[in-house]
């Protein structure tokens, strides 16, 4: 196998190399390394790399293979962690570079069950300022651009994660989704970005202090690889405000298994924001197809989201809050979310507003098992699009883009991304499954079933191929 197949190589497929001796962790290692020193200057994924650190344990993972046998099922496999999420021993920025020299001397929850299972970590990737925006270009750092077109952004606010995935630049991503984070960037990149539900995934030691709208999720290039890292990340830790039980059997397993009849709804029409451009509804109609083909019941449908609008701002808005960094400090639109900011009682009536809303929303799942979406209502921006936009039109300009993501965060449903096809610009089109609480077996189920019908795996980025 030449070096970039082994680079786009499944991670679980890895693991199996990994296992069977014809590869060790130690060469996956410097394989990625060398890759992030030819590819990452003009892509801008990885804002530290652990170059030393990942070597470093590759070589006792690579030594490990020959005193066992009983291996995790990620063992050896290189990964990324997003620049929100803290490394000990590598800088934290959260995307703001009066933080450059902020070395945690602790591993965030997730990223202790990542070391746990055997992966080893190459380094920190790009993040927008805080995790704010759905593009990744942060004040004081080169920008994150898209691996299948270089003028335009690989989304946010795991930006970096994304395109260091889709480049060849790591085998698989952890990244972080609190509005459309993770399913953002995987439908910029042509990956499979899934968002857990709601308590699946621990905030240990730190805490969400968002009302419960954000969690980690896994970047994969296929949904079993998807489901797999799931695993790896999913779990209670004790004093988590709350917790779903384990998967049994596990997220893997159900990428075959078979599903019973759904019902299934779909809409390109977001209310109260209307119709998704007409790449993003291609992928919801070309989805919907294969569902019907499938068997599955179909009707189009779609909840009204309008009054989410402004308690999800303002539990946001806390958010950026909440980070305990100077107004000057952030960036223009950071700014503005500051400034905006109530008081206790209006952030708590807000968050209170958002889950009776949510509650709405998720009756309408009282009758649907799975919502077929667009993941974001038009084709990624290019990098600088809106760079000289006022906040109040830079912030109008997301909401409006993202605006199918947040209600999976809102609710704390499950959300699944994933790969359908490309655009004129050469970019990818993907789709959003959204499934009851908890359901993320579900979920995965049907994204398994819908990647063999349309397989993904064998579109690379050219712009990356080593010579």
């Amino acid at each position: 196998m030449n070096k970039n197949d082994l680079a786009f190589t499944p991670a679980l497929e890895l693991a199996r190399l990994i296992r069977s001796r014809e590869v060790s962790p130690l060469e996956l290692v410097e394989l990625y390394l060398n890759r992030i020193e030819e590819f990452n200057p003009q892509l801008g994924c990885y804002w530290a790399v652990s170059a030393e650190m990942a070597i470093a344990d590759a070589k006792v993972k690579t030594e490990t293979l020959t005193t066992t046998s009983e291996l995790p099922p990620l063992f050896g496999v290189p990964i990324s962690i997003k620049d929100l999420n803290p490394v000990a021993g590598i800088p934290c920025t959260y995307g703001n570079p009066a933080l450059l020299q902020n070395v945690p001397n602790y591993d965030d929850g997730v990223v202790t069950l990542i070391k746990q299972a055997g992966l080893i970590i190459l380094g920190k990737t790009a993040t927008s300022e805080l995790g704010s925006y759905p593009y990744t270009e942060p004040t004081g750092f080169p920008p994150a651009r898209n691996p299948w077109n270089l003028a335009y952004t690989p989304g946010g606010s795991s930006g970096g994660a994304a395109a260091g995935v889709a480049a060849g630049l790591s085998a698989l991503a952890q990244g972080s989704d609190g509005g459309g984070s993770v399913r953002g960037p995987a439908a910029c990149c042509g990956l499979v970005g899934i968002k857990p539900s709601r308590g699946r995934v621990t905030h240990a030691p730190v805490g969400n202090r968002v009302a419960g709208i954000a969690t980690n999720g896994p970047i994969a290039r296929t949904v079993a690889d998807a489901a797999a890292l799931l695993d790896v990340m999913s779990g209670y830790v004790t004093g988590d405000p709350y917790w779903l039980p384990n998967p049994e059997p596990s997220f893997l397993a159900k990428t075959t298994e078979k599903l019973g009849n759904l019902r299934i709804a779909f809409s390109t029409n977001i209310p109260p924001f209307g119709e998704a451009d007409s790449n993003s509804q291609q992928g919801v109609r070309e989805t919907v197809k294969l569902l019907a083909e499938f068997g599955y019941s179909i009707e189009e449908k779609c909840p009204d989201f309008s009054g989410l609008i402004e308690p999800f701002t303002m539990v946001w808005q806390g958010g950026v809050a909440a980070a305990g960094m100077p107004i000057e400090a952030l960036q223009p639109m950071n700014q503005l979310l500051l400034s905006r900011i109530g008081s206790v009682g209006e952030y708590l009536q807000a968050v209170a507003q958002m889950q009776i809303i949510a509650r709405q929303v998720v009756a309408f799942f009282d009758t649907v098992d799975v919502l077929v979406l667009p993941v974001y209502m038009h084709s990624p921006i290019r990098v600088g699009e809106w760079a000289n936009l006022s906040p109040e039109e830079t912030f109008q300009k997301i909401v409006n883009w993202v605006a199918p993501c947040p209600v999976a965060n809102a609710t704390g449903q499950p959300a699944i991304a994933l790969p359908v096809g490309f655009d004129s610009n050469s970019l990818p089109i993907s789709v959003q499954l959204i499934g009851k609480p908890g359901a993320e077996a579900t979920l995965i189920s049907l994204a398994a079933q819908l990647e063999a019908a349309n397989p993904w795996i064998q579109h690379l980025p050219r712009l990356v191929m080593s010579a």
